[in-house]
């Protein structure tokens, strides 16, 4: 029940946050070269990296889980063990994914 409950509020944050700053930065990129520092400054701050590193948690977050409901779906992963297993795993790789997202930008 918590990773469906996890799956619905990281889509909603998915769909209202990250549609807020998608629609910022396509905005930045047309207003011209200031408007687009301005954005650059505030995403590149640490408010802003928490708020693209919240995005990209839930982004994979709401992909595993996603997967995970897949699969139930097309009859598969019922069994109490597995579902336990998956339900617990999904949560952690995603925070995973994540962390190695984060490490491949800031290393490079």
């Amino acid at each position: 029940m918590a990773v469906s409950i996890l799956h619905r509020i990281t889509g909603d944050g998915l769909a209202f946050v990250g549609l807020g700053v998608l629609l910022w930065w396509l905005g930045a990129m047309a207003a011209g070269p200031e408007a687009y520092a301005t954005f650059e400054m505030v995403m590149g701050s640490p408010l802003g990296m928490v708020v693209l590193v919240g995005l990209s948690w839930a982004f994979f977050t709401h992909m595993m889980s996603g997967l995970r409901h897949f699969v139930l779906d097309i009859g598969a992963g019922y069994e109490l063990d597995t579902n336990k297993t998956w339900s617990i795993l999904s949560p952690v790789i995603g925070i995973l994914l994540t962390a190695g997202f984060w490490a491949l930008i800031l290393l490079r």
